[in-house]
C-alpha cells in the first residue's frame, strides 16, 4: 500500500467504507501478540500429570471422586467413576506455573508463581473449571507456595522459610509464621517437604524441617507449641508427613529412607521402619488405607500403609500390626527415572488411598495418572490396575496424521500418530480425549518378572532395566490403512515381532487375508529391525523386518495399497517385504542371478557395453551412505530413495533395477524427504539449510526454498500441496508458497519445534517441541477467512504464543472465522481493519481476475427470483378471531381510534393526491440513489476521460443481493441502460471481476431484455451498439480462456498418460 494517499472529495469518500481503528494500541503491554497470519493456536493434547505437583482428590457424595492434576498453568479434573474421563479444564490460566493444589468443599485451591515468576504469586479458587475467587496475598511474599492444606477455618500455605495463614470463610490473610533457626544451624529454619494437621487437634499444624525435626504450631495464636526431634542426627530432612487413622499418630519419612510412626501426645516413636537401607530411597508420599481391610493373615484387619518416592516407580505396602513388615511391592507402577535417555521423566509424585475405599490412586512424573483396586477375595496384597490416563513421558520426536481409508472417511484428520524419546508409540484422538491410547508392546511386565527385573534382587545387575525390554526409540514410521483389519484383525498366535527369515517352519496367514493385517511400520534407533503394528487393535504386530546388510534402520515406507513395506538402512540397502506373510519380496538393487552374472563378466572381459544394455547395470546403484528418504508412487511402479550421498534414485518397483538418478553429491547431502502423491512432487531437506522440490515425472528441480537459519528438524506438505511448512532449530516455523516460491508466513515459538504434521483435511497443523511432552494443534485460518499471502522478509517474523491445554488464548474454528483481519500499515501507529471485499489490482494485464465477493452473494443474486418464490407464504396471515382478554377497554368511544389496516393513507399523501402529477415536485430528483448518481457520473464523464467503471461497480459489489437486483431493475431509461452495459464491457476489458460481470449481465438481460426487441425508439440504437460491443468482447475473452484451458488439459493428459 502506498504511503501517499490521494486527496478525495466528499462524493469519492462515499464509494468505499471507511476503515475503523482499533482502540488497542501497539504500546499496550498487556496486549497479547497477534496470531500468525495463517495458523491460529487451538489447544494442546497429551498432558495428564507431567509436573511434580501432587494431585488432589474431592469426594462427590458416596458415588465417585474427582481427581485434579496440574499440567502447568491449568488444572485437569478427572472423574473416577467414568474411568478417569476428563470432565473439567480450568480457565483462566494462572499467570505462572502452578506450585500446589488442594481440594476443599467442591473447590480447588491452586497456588502459582514464585522465584523468577514475572506474574507474581497468588492462590486462586476454582469450581467446576471456573475461577470464583482468590486469596489475599500479603505484601513482601516472594517465595513460591509449595504445599496447601485446609482444615477447620484455616487455609495454610507452606513456603521455603515461612507459613502463610488465611481464613477459609473470607479468604483474608490472617498471619505469617516464620520458624526460628535451629540452634547452631542457620539452615534449620528452612522448611522441607512435609505439612499436615491432626484431626483431633484444634488449630494445630505439623511442619517438617530440613534438620529432621517436626514443629507443632498453633495457627490461631501464631505460637510454637512443641518440637519433635529426629531419632538420629543424620536422618536428614523430613520429606513427608501423614496422620494415621489412629488418634495422635503421625508417620514421618526422612531423607535417609527411614519412616517413623510417632505418638505426638507422648512424644514417643511407636514404630521405626527402614526399607532398603542399602539404597536409601527418598520417600515423598505416605498414605493409609481406611476401609478396614488388607492387613492380618486373612486380610480383614486395618493397618495398611503405602509409601512411594521419586527415585523409582514402586509402591510399597506395609502391615503395621506386627511391628511393621512389607506385605507387597507394586513394582513399576510408574516408569522410573531413566538413567540412559535424557529427558525421560519418571518416579511417583503422590499416592493416596481414597477414604473408605479399596482403591489407591497414584500419579507420576511420567505423565500418568492411575487408579488401582484390591480384589476383595484375593489373598494378594498387591492391587491390580483399574483405570489409567497417561501420555508421553519424554518430548515427542515424530508426528503424523493418520491417512484416510475407504471404510472410515469420517475419521480423516482426527487421529495423530506420535513417537517420543520414551520408546512409546501413541495414537491421539482430536475429537474425544478418552479414545487416545498407547500402542501396546506386548507383556513387558510379564517378561520383566520372568527375568527377575521386578524382584528384590534388581541390584544384582544394574545394567539391565525395564527399558531394555521395550523397543528402542522410534526414529521413523510409515502407515497405510487400506488393508488395516481394525479391531477384527486376526491376532498373532506366535508372539510379536518375529523374523520370518530365522523362524522355523511355515507361517499360515490365510486368516489375515480375510481380516487384514498390520498397517504401521517403525524404524528404531540403533536397531537393525523394522517393526510392524496393528493400528485398529492398538498393539504390536507379528513381524520384525531385518535390513539386508544388518545395519541400523534409517527410513521406512508403506505402499499405498497397504501390502508392502520397504526398509532402508544406514549403509544404503533397501528391502521390500510383504506385510501379510512377512516374506522379503525384493531388494533395491536386485541381486544378480546366474545369467546376469555371466553377462556382467562377459562385459568386463570385452570392455564393451552389450547391445541394449541399460545406463545402470543390473545389481548396481546402491546408496553409498545412509538412506534418509523412502517413497513409493501410488501405482506401485516406482520406488524413490535419497540419502546422505546426495543422490535421488528412481527404482523399478517390480524388478528392483535402477531406472534413473539425480546427483547432488557435489552440492549437499539430503537429510529427509517428503512425498506429495497427488502432484508427484518430492521435497528434500539438505544440510545446506535449503529445501528443494523435484518433479518425479520430469526428474527436474522445480523449486529451491531458502530462509532457515538452523538445522531443519522437520517439514511437510500442506493438504493441497500448495505450501511447504518447515521447522528449524532456530525456533521458527516457516511457510512457503510453492507456485511463487515466496515465504508467505513465519513465526517464532518459545522452544524449537522437533516435529510437525499437516492434516489431510487441512484443518490442523500439529507441532511438538523440545521442552514439552504435549502436542500442539493450530487452526488453519485460510479455510474460513481470506489471508493475504504476500512475500515476507526475515524482519517480519512474528512471535507466537503456543496453544494451551485449556484452549485459552487460542481460537476455535468459529472464533477464528469471525475474527477481523488486522494489518499493520507502515508509518501508522494504529491497527486498521481492511475491507474484506476490496478489489485487488491484477498482477498482469493478460491474467483473468475473479472478485473477492463471497460466492454465496453473487449466486443468490443470480437465483433471487427462485429464492423469493420458494420463500413466498402459502396463504395470507389471518386476523385473530377474538381479541385477547387482557387488552385495555376503550371507555370513550368519541376519541379517535387507532389507525386500522384499511386506513393506511397518511394525511400528507391525501393532500398530495389532490395535486396533478405535473404540479407535484419530482420525488425521483430528491431520492436518487447512490448507484444512480454514480451511473450518471460514469455516463457523462466517459467523453472526457477513459472509461473507469471502478466507483460504480465497486459500490454495486458491496450491495446485498436484493438491493443489487432492485438497482438493476430500476434502470429507468435507455441512457442509464447503455451506460450500465458500457461499464460492464469496460470491466470485461480490464479482465477483472469476471464472475460478477457475468452475473450482472444475466440479471440485466432477464429484467430488460423485452425492451430491446423491435422498434427504433430514441436510445435503442445506442443500447444495441453497446450490447454488440459486449458480445464481441465476451466472445474474444471466451475464446482465449477456452484455448488456455484446452492447452492445460492436454499437458496434464500427456503427463498422466502411461509411457
Amino acid at each position: 500500500m502506498s504511503k501517499d494517499l490521494p486527496e478525495t472529495n466528499e462524493d469519492e469518500a462515499m464509494l468505499s467504507p471507511a476503515k475503523r481503528q482499533k482502540l488497542a494500541h501497539r504500546s499496550d503491554p498487556h496486549r497479547q501478540p497477534p496470531p500468525t497470519r495463517i495458523f491460529a493456536p487451538f489447544r494442546t493434547i497429551g498432558l495428564v500429570s507431567q509436573t511434580s505437583v501432587p494431585f488432589t482428590t474431592l469426594p462427590l457424595g458416596k458415588t465417585t471422586f474427582q481427581i485434579t492434576t496440574s499440567v502447568g498453568r491449568c488444572l485437569h479434573t478427572y472423574d473416577l467413576r467414568k474411568g478417569l474421563n476428563l470432565v473439567f479444564i480450568t480457565r483462566p490460566q494462572t499467570p505462572a506455573p502452578i506450585t500446589a493444589t488442594v481440594a476443599w468443599k467442591g473447590r480447588v485451591l491452586a497456588a502459582w508463581g514464585g522465584h523468577g515468576a514475572h506474574g507474581g504469586i497468588g492462590v486462586w479458587l476454582f469450581q467446576r473449571g471456573k475461577q470464583i475467587g482468590e486469596l489475599e496475598i500479603p505484601t513482601g511474599l516472594n517465595e513460591s507456595i509449595k504445599e496447601l492444606i485446609v482444615f477447620g477455618s484455616w487455609v495454610v500455605g507452606r513456603c521455603s522459610t515461612r507459613l502463610e495463614i488465611w481464613k477459609s470463610a473470607t479468604y483474608e490473610h490472617y498471619t505469617t509464621i516464620t520458624p526460628n533457626a535451629s540452634q547452631g544451624s542457620a539452615a534449620g529454619s528452612t522448611l522441607s517437604g512435609g505439612i499436615c494437621n491432626m484431626p483431633t487437634f484444634l488449630n494445630k499444624i505439623l511442619v517438617g524441617k530440613e534438620d529432621g525435626s517436626v514443629d507443632i504450631w498453633n495457627v490461631s495464636t501464631g505460637k510454637l507449641v512443641y518440637t519433635i526431634f529426629p531419632p538420629h542426627l543424620v536422618s536428614g530432612a523430613v520429606t513427608s508427613l501423614q496422620p494415621a487413622p489412629a488418634l495422635s499418630l503421625v508417620a514421618a519419612a526422612r531423607a535417609d529412607g527411614s519412616i517413623t510412626v510417632h505418638d505426638i501426645r507422648t512424644d514417643r516413636a511407636i514404630m521405626k521402619l527402614n526399607p532398603r537401607s542399602a539404597h536409601a530411597n527418598n520417600i515423598t508420599s505416605i498414605s493409609f488405607r481406611t476401609d478396614g481391610h488388607g492387613a492380618g493373615e486373612d486380610g480383614q484387619k486395618p493397618g495398611i500403609m503405602a509409601t512411594a518416592g521419586t527415585d523409582d516407580g514402586d509402591v510399597t505396602f506395609w502391615d503395621l500390626n506386627r511391628g511393621g513388615r512389607v506385605v507387597g511391592v507394586l513394582h513399576s507402577a510408574h516408569d522410573p527415572p531413566s538413567s540412559t535417555h535424557s529427558g525421560v521423566s519418571g518416579g511417583i509424585s503422590k499416592i493416596e488411598f481414597l477414604p473408605g475405599q479399596d482403591v489407591i490412586v497414584t500419579s507420576g512424573m511420567d505423565n500418568a495418572l492411575k487408579s488401582w483396586i484390591f480384589d476383595a477375595n484375593s489373598l494378594s496384597a498387591i492391587p491390580r490396575i483399574l483405570h489409567s490416563r497417561s501420555g508421553h513421558a519424554a518430548p515427542v520426536t515424530r508426528l503424523s496424521f493418520m491417512p484416510t481409508n475407504s471404510e472410515d472417511a469420517d475419521a480423516t484428520g482426527k487421529w495423530i500418530l506420535s513417537a517420543g524419546r520414551d520408546q512409546s508409540l501413541w495414537a491421539w484422538s482430536i475429537r474425544k480425549d478418552g479414545q487416545s491410547s498407547e500402542l501396546s508392546q506386548g507383556p513387558v511386565r510379564k517378561k520383566a518378572k520372568k527375568l527377575g527385573l521386578l524382584g528384590k534382587n534388581l541390584d544384582l545387575d544394574s545394567s539391565i532395566s525395564l527399558e531394555d525390554l521395550k523397543a528402542p526409540e522410534i526414529t521413523c514410521f510409515a502407515c497405510s490403512l487400506n488393508r488395516d483389519g481394525g479391531m477384527g484383525a486376526a491376532p498373532s498366535a506366535g508372539g510379536i515381532w518375529a523374523n520370518v527369515a530365522t523362524k522355523k517352519g511355515t507361517t499360515d496367514t490365510s486368516d489375515n487375508g480375510l481380516t487384514g493385517w498390520e498397517s504401521v511400520v517403525t524404524g528404531h534407533r540403533g536397531d537393525k529391525y523394522a517393526r510392524t503394528w496393528f493400528w485398529g487393535r492398538k498393539r504390536a504386530g507379528r513381524w520384525a523386518f531385518e535390513t539386508a546388510d544388518g545395519a541400523e534402520v534409517t527410513s521406512v515406507a508403506v505402499s499405498s495399497c497397504g501390502t508392502f513395506a520397504l526398509v532402508a538402512s544406514a549403509e544404503g540397502s533397501i528391502s521390500m517385504f510383504n506385510l501379510q506373510s512377512g516374506i522379503q519380496r525384493q531388494r533395491f538393487p536386485a541381486p544378480l542371478n546366474s545369467a546376469q552374472a555371466k553377462k556382467l563378466k562377459l562385459q568386463s572381459i570385452t570392455e564393451e557395453p552389450l547391445a541394449g544394455a541399460s545406463r545402470f547395470g543390473p545389481g548396481k546403484g546402491k546408496h553409498k551412505r545412509a538412506v534418509t528418504g523412502l517413497m513409493v508412487d501410488p501405482l506401485n511402479r516406482t520406488v524413490i530413495s535419497c540419502g546422505l550421498d546426495g543422490k535421488i534414485k528412481f527404482w523399478d518397483f517390480h524388478t528392483g533395477s535402477l531406472n534413473d538418478e539425480i546427483d547432488w553429491s557435489s552440492t549437499a547431502a539430503i537429510t529427509a524427504a517428503q512425498y506429495y502423491k497427488s502432484s508427484d512432487l518430492v521435497a528434500l531437506s539438505c544440510d545446506d539449510l535449503a529445501i528443494r522440490i523435484i518433479d518425479t515425472e520430469t526428474k527436474k528441480l522445480v523449486r529451491e526454498l531458502w530462509g532457515c537459519l538452523g538445522q531443519i528438524s522437520d517439514f511437510c506438505f500442506s493438504n493441497d500441496g500448495r505450501w511447504i511448512v518447515a521447522a528449524s532449530m532456530d525456533s521458527v516455523i516457516r511457510i512457503w508458497d510453492l507456485p511463487t516460491s515466496h515465504m508467505i508466513n513465519a513465526f517464532r515459538v518459545e522452544s524449537p519445534c522437533t516435529a510437525l504434521a499437516f492434516s489431510d483435511t487441512g484443518e490442523y497443523l500439529a507441532t511438538a517441541h523440545a521442552d514439552s511432552v504435549g502436542i500442539n494443534l493450530w487452526n488453519n485460518r485460510t479455510l474460513f477467512t481470506h489471508v493475504p499471502t504476500r512475500m515476507i522478509e526475515d524482519d517480519e517474523i512474528m512471535e507466537a504464543t503456543l496453544p494451551t491445554t485449556s484452549g485459552e488464548g487460542g481460537q476455535g474454528l468459529l472464533d477464528a472465522a469471525f475474527e477481523e483481519i488486522e494489518e499493520e500499515i507502515e508509518g501508522d501507529e494504529d491497527f486498521l481493519i481492511e475491507d474484506s471485499h476490496s478489489t485487488i489490482d491484477t498482477i498482469n494485464k493478460d491474467l483473468l481476475t475473479l472478485s473477492l465477493v463471497p460466492k454465496a452473494r453473487w449466486q443468490t443474486l443470480l437465483h433471487l427470483q427462485t429464492i423469493k418464490a420458494r420463500n413466498k407464504p402459502t396463504e395470507p396471515p389471518k386476523a385473530p378471531e377474538k381479541a385477547p382478554f387482557f387488552l385495555p377497554y376503550l371507555s370513550n368511544p368519541t376519541q379517535p381510534s387507532a389507525p386500522t389496516i384499511n386506513s393506511t393513507v397518511a394525511p400528507n399523501e391525501n393532500q398530495n393526491s389532490s395535486l396533478s402529477r405535473i404540479s407535484r415536485p419530482s420525488l425521483s430528483s430528491t431520492t436518487r440513489s447512490q448507484f444512480t448518481t454514480l451511473l450518471h457520473t460514469f455516463a457523462t464523464s466517459k467523453a472526457h476521460q477513459p472509461e473507469d467503471p471502478e466507483p460504480l461497480l465497486t459500490h454495486l459489489s458491496t450491495l446485498a443481493p436484493a438491493a443489487a437486483d432492485t438497482e438493476i431493475r430500476s434502470l429507468a431509461n435507455m441512457i442509464e441502460m447503455t451506460a450500465f452495459v458500457r461499464a460492464l464491457t469496460a470491466r470485461l476489458r480490464q479482465k477483472r471481476d469476471y464472475e460478477l460481470v457475468q452475473t450482472w449481465m444475466s440479471v440485466f438481460l432477464r429484467c430488460h431484455g423485452g425492451e430491446l426487441v423491435g422498434g427504433e425508439a430514441e436510445g435503442k440504437i445506442e443500447l444495441r451498439e453497446a450490447l454488440r460491443e459486449w458480445r464481441e468482447e465476451q466472445r474474444r475473452e471466451g475464446k482465449r480462456l477456452s484455448e488456455l484451458v484446452g492447452y492445460c488439459s492436454g499437458v496434464l493428459a500427456w503427463l498422466r498418460s502411461a509411457r
